[in-house]
């Protein structure tokens, strides 16, 4: 196995390895030219979020600064918001369900390096990823530690540590974060009544209805780039 397989598989791997070494400084390059663009050129934001994530929805808006390892391994849904200074280190998969709002200072990681302290000097490390729910809201100054699932409707409290899964449906906070009262489930958005979809795509019409917009998914490789000091290819151009 390669040094990326045995990350993703989330066993032990060299984090040195030239072929994740080119890929983090690929994403550092993005975000550094992202965090430089005009506050009013949403266009261009947009274009490099594109490059930079492995996939997103509708209504994103991250504010600068931002970081993040390597991008492909962060997956937004639809209407995602997050203040300034979002740090997500994302070895592993760190996914974002619809309708989140992240508050400042707020940190995202997947990287976790063993208690050992002789394979921890050799650079070795592994990744476990992260999980958030829809509607959920993370106060400014949080922390999530990598393998916690938050679950849907969730606040998180800002300051607040997060070792361990939140369940859907609450308020938690604290370090360790903790469940502090529980909320009413979001009631249920009404299914189409049947016939409300047959008037919609009639038998014998041959308009097709619209496809739901499709998220962007890029696939991050290695770089090549004079300004790597000798990188491999870059074969998302």
């Amino acid at each position: 196995m390669t040094e990326k397989e045995k990350q993703q598989a989330g066993e032990l791997y060299n984090a040195d390895d030239r072929e994740l070494v080119n890929e983090r400084i690929k994403a550092k390059k993005l975000c550094s030219e992202y965090n430089a663009v005009e506050c009013n050129d949403f266009q261009k934001r947009e274009r490099i979020l594109d490059r930079l994530l492995a996939m997103k929805g509708k209504k994103t808006v991250i504010e600068p600064n931002f970081f993040c390892d390597y991008g492909y391994n962060i997956l937004l849904g639809d209407n995602f918001y997050s203040n300034h200074n979002l740090v997500i280190l994302d070895c592993a998969q760190v996914v974002f369900g619809d309708n989140i709002f992240i508050g400042p200072n707020c940190g995202f990681y997947t990287a976790e390096h063993p208690v050992d302290a002789a394979l921890r000097n050799q650079g070795l490390e592994y990744a476990k990823p992260i999980t958030v729910g829809d509607n959920v809201w993370i106060g400014g100054g949080v922390n999530v530690i990598g393998g916690v699932t938050i679950g849907d409707n969730v606040v998180i409290g800002a300051g607040s540590v997060v070792t361990k899964d939140i369940p859907s449906n609450c308020v938690a906070a604290g370090n360790p974060c903790r469940v502090i009262r529980t909320l009413e489930p979001l009631p249920e958005e009404p299914a189409k009544a049947p016939e409300e979809k047959k008037a919609e795509t009639p038998e014998n019409s041959s308009i097709r209805p619209a496809e739901p917009p499709r998220r962007r998914h890029i696939e991050l490789t290695r770089v090549d780039d004079p300004r790597n000091n000798g990188g491999a290819p870059d074969r998302r151009k």
